[in-house]
C-alpha cells in the first residue's frame, strides 16, 4: 500500500466530504470509502480511468484541471486530495489555492526533483531522470512544473498557505528500513523522493 494513502486515512475524518482531484482510476477514493466511510468525488480527464471508478461504484466528474474548480462553491468539502498530479497541471499555484477555497484542508503530493539519485542521473548522465517516482522520458512526461520540498513551501509561503503537516517519504524498498526513514526526515530535499503535504490557508 502506498504511503501516501495511508497518510490520507490518517488526517482524513471518517463520515467526511472528500474531492479527488486527477483521481485515476479511483483506488484512493475507493480506500477512503471503504475505511472511513468519506462522501467522495473525484475528477479524472481520462475516459478508461473514469469508467474503471464508475465500475467501483463511485462519482467522478470529467474534466480537465487546467479549468480549475469554479463548478465548486467555496467551503464544499473538508478536504481536498491531490496525489502526484500538482506537478502536471498549467498553473500549480492557482490549483492550489482553488483547492483551498473548495476544501477546509489540502493533501498534496509530489515527486520531489531535488532527490539525490534525480541529481547523480542529471549531474553524471545529462539525461533528465528516470525513476520510480518519475517514471516517464522527458518527451513524454505529463510533468510540466516539477518541484522540490523547498520550492513548495516557498509556494506557500508566498500564497499565505499554512503547512499542518509534511512527510518526506520514499517509493523505494527502504521506507522498511528505520533507520533510512530517519535519514530522509532529518534531509527531505535530498533524500527522499515524494513529498506528502496537509495545507491549509493561514
Amino acid at each position: 500500500m502506498r504511503i501516501d494513502f495511508e497518510l490520507a486515512q490518517r488526517w482524513i475524518t471518517p463520515k467526511s466530504r472528500v474531492l479527488d482531484l486527477g483521481c485515476g482510476d479511483g483506488s484512493l477514493l475507493s480506500y477512503l470509502q471503504e475505511g472511513l466511510d468519506v462522501q467522495g468525488y473525484g475528477i479524472e480527464l481520462n475516459e478508461a480511468n473514469i469508467n474503471a471508478g464508475i465500475a467501483k461504484g463511485l462519482s467522478i466528474v470529467e474534466q480537465d484541471l487546467n479549468q480549475g474548480l469554479a463548478n465548486f462553491a467555496d467551503a464544499s468539502f473538508d478536504t481536498v486530495v491531490m496525489a502526484r498530479a500538482l506537478q502536471a497541471v498549467e498553473s500549480p499555484d492557482a490549483l492550489l489555492l482553488d483547492m483551498l477555497r473548495v476544501g477546509r484542508q489540502a493533501i498534496i503530493t509530489f515527486p520531489n526533483f531535488a532527490h539525490w539519485q534525480n541529481r547523480v542521473y542529471l549531474g553524471i548522465k545529462g539525461l533528465m531522470p528516470v525513476s520510480d517516482a518519475l517514471p516517464y522520458e522527458w518527451y513524454n512526461t505529463p510533468n510540466i512544473h516539477l518541484c522540490t520540498f523547498k520550492d513548495f513551501e516557498k509556494l506557500c509561503h508566498d500564497n499565505n498557505i499554512r503547512i499542518l503537516s509534511r512527510f518526506a517519504v520514499t517509493d523505494s524498498k527502504i521506507r522498511h528500513v528505520p533507520i533510512a526513514m530517519q535519514a530522509i526526515k532529518r534531509v527531505p530535499n535530498l533524500l527522499a523522493d515524494v513529498a506528502i503535504y496537509r495545507v491549509t490557508l493561514a
